[in-house]
């Protein structure tokens, strides 16, 4: 059996007219995430630790912010893609463990759904995927509300 962790990180900045979508979820709040899709950052996070763990290269190779179609993708599509290169290659994810930066909103009350969603998306038990949420007690970037950052790590098998 092979066994290979990966990791990933995104960042993207808030602002007014748009919509906040983190998680696979949208979530009330006066700013959302600027990027060419929905710019969820821990779906995009996520991407790329199960791409860099089977050595797949990264979201934007897969998705270019360049190409059209991708333009305001929902993100659960880019994951299930995802999902889909993966398995491909005959891996199978054993569990991801991600954390998502951010002062406002407070994301304690959605991470519940966001796991459900998430599972729901990728085929994968409930129990797979950790989702924590924390702050940057007001230090930089994600401190000033400029933005909202997301790391995941994971470990996929290959029989």
């Amino acid at each position: 059996m092979k066994i290979r962790t990966g990791f990933g990180f995104d960042v993207h900045r808030l602002v007014e007219n748009r919509e906040l979508w983190l998680g696979g979820i949208r979530i009330e709040h006066p700013m959302g995430l600027l990027g060419h899709s929905d710019a969820d950052v821990l779906i995009h996070a996520l991407c790329d630790a199960l791409l860099g763990a089977a050595n797949l290269r990264d979201i934007g190779y897969h998705f270019p912010d360049t190409a059209g179609k991708y333009k305001n993708i929902d993100s659960k599509i880019l994951l299930a893609r995802t999902m889909e290169l993966l398995r491909n290659k005959g891996y199978e994810l054993c569990n991801a463990d991600m954390t998502i930066c951010a002062e406002r909103p407070k994301l304690n009350p959605h991470i519940p759904l966001m796991q459900e969603t998430l599972a729901q998306v990728m085929n994968v038990d409930i129990d797979t995927l950790s989702i924590k949420a924390t702050t940057t007690e007001k230090l930089g970037f994600t401190g000033r509300e400029e933005g909202i950052s997301a790391y995941a790590v994971v470990l996929i098998t290959q029989q």
